[in-house]
């Protein structure tokens, strides 16, 4: 049996995953193949690619295994879906086995009626580049390959780890390429960083070259998290300065005034809170969304059509979040050009695209865990809160008389309500949610789901959050 490899794979929705070979690397790529689907649950048409350090990190067809090395880096490259092209008004079909699959125009779609049409939206939209949400930060973090000389001083150095146990200190062009490469593949997830996660990376470094490990510092590696702080700031000014829309929406300069929130009486978002502000996807612009968003308008209403407006709000999501965080719209004024987000499949996939997180199973799973705690503290609370929760109890038992409630959605900013047809009836006749004084979710099975469904909104719009939710019953 031969030396265990583990692998970091990198799918082609940009997620990431761990690929364990425990009896060592296969004999051919084939068989390579074959592991790779048994353990990412993978079907289909697909090659790989490895990356290649002499190539700065870049990645490569995989022509041998000799190539694949224990802690390297494979992506899947999906095959199985040729490349649409329009040209010269004829539609012609061509296959690149080295770029993921992509749809093209010769020119911005300008004419909505052109995507209104269910088999065209399918093949533009069901490229793998559809999407702009975020790629979730990996459980652990693999340290890259860096660059040829950079190992090959790391080498010579875990050598002499190993044999005495001296450590390296790096010079100032070794700890700039570490630092470099550890950046590179930071913003493969994310570009704005929490400490924990920076303390994640800087020991995974030490963990996997033990000879750059600090001296003198608690954790051995306090020195690299404070470089890679500095590093990544200084990079993200640089993406600033290209345009990233993620870094110029979050910089000091540029945040939104928050026109609404200031309106409303909503608290400001936090400094420390990130706005995530994709770039668009590749080959569209904003007047091509805009095209898309104006067919949406048409495709919602049609039966039978979920699977084309899924697709389509899929390749929006980078436009509607530059209007979210930057033009700050009033919450009625978004229902109206965007009316396909205020259903519930749509706000679980757009929280999933904002934070990589699943909403309501996420959300109902942990409170079932914590309900009987929280029911517990709400009986036991006093001072005002407890005033405040035995009110609500209060309204649920006595209930309202309907211009009751309207009024009190009316002058309700962001809550929930239950309504019943009588106050002893055993079931709601309807439960929904309001933002800014109207309701944007009826019909809901029951309050969790509708406080789920809340937190995504409140998300996909940028909301933030009150002191205290008003629920309305």
């Amino acid at each position: 049996m031969g030396t265990a490899v583990i692998l970091k794979i990198i799918l082609t929705d940009g997620s990431c995953q761990r690929l364990t070979l425990s009896p060592g690397l296969p004999a051919s790529i084939d068989d390579l193949i074959v592991e790779v689907k048994k353990q990412c649950g993978l079907q289909g048409n697909f090659g790989l690619q490895f990356m290649d350090y002499l190539f700065g990190n870049e990645f490569l067809n995989l022509t041998s295994v000799s190539e694949v090395e224990h802690k390297g880096t494979l992506k899947v490259i999906d095959m199985s879906r040729p490349t649409t092209m329009q040209h010269d008004d004829e539609r012609s079909t061509v296959f690149n086995p080295v770029l993921r699959p992509q749809a093209f125009t010769s020119s911005p779609v300008n004419d909505s009626s052109s995507l209104s049409d269910g088999s065209v939206d399918t093949d533009i939209l069901s490229s793998s580049e559809s999407t702009s949400s975020r790629s979730s930060w990996p459980a652990v973090f693999y340290v890259p390959k860096f660059t040829y000389d950079a190992e090959l001083k790391l080498q010579q150095a875990r050598l002499a780890y190993i044999q005495n146990g001296t450590v390296l200190i790096p010079d100032p062009k070794l700890k700039s390429s570490i630092l470099d490469g550890l950046v590179q593949e930071i913003v493969q997830y994310k570009v704005f960083v929490s400490d924990k996660e920076m303390e994640q990376v800087a020991q995974g470094l030490i963990k996997t070259h033990p000879c750059l490990t600090e001296k003198g510092s608690c954790t051995g590696c306090g020195g690299w998290k404070t470089s890679l702080k500095y590093k990544l700031s200084n990079y993200r000014t640089h993406l600033r300065k290209l345009g990233c829309p993620e870094v110029i929406v979050n910089s000091l300069k540029n945040k939104p005034a928050g026109q609404r929130s200031a309106a409303l009486g909503v608290n400001k978002a936090k400094r420390a809170e990130v706005n995530f502000c994709p770039t668009y996807p590749s080959a569209e612009t904003e007047e091509s969304l805009e095209a898309m968003q104006k067919a949406l308008l048409l495709d919602v209403k049609k039966r039978n059509n979920r699977e084309v407006v899924k697709l389509k709000m899929e390749k929006t999501f980078a436009h509607r979040r530059h209007e979210v965080v930057g033009d700050v719209p009033m919450v009625e004024d978004f229902m109206v050009r965007w009316p396909a987000l205020f259903e519930v499949s749509e706000i679980n996939a757009e929280f999933k695209r904002i934070t990589t997180v699943p909403l309501q199973s996420k959300f109902l799973s942990q409170l079932d865990h914590y309900s009987d705690n929280l029911t517990r503290l709400f009986q036991k609370r006093g001072g005002q809160l407890g005033a405040r929760l035995k009110t609500i109890i209060a309204q649920m038992a006595d209930g309202m008389d309907e211009n009751d409630v309207k009024e009190a959605i009316e002058d309700t900013t962001v809550g929930i309500y239950v309504l019943k047809e009588h106050a002893s009836s055993d079931g709601p006749e309807d439960i929904g949610i309001v933002l800014e004084g109207i309701k944007v979710l009826q019909d809901l099975d029951n309050v969790a789901l509708a406080v789920a469904m809340l937190f995504g909104l409140m998300f996909a719009l940028n909301l933030s959050y009150p002191a205290d939710l008003r629920f309305t019953f």
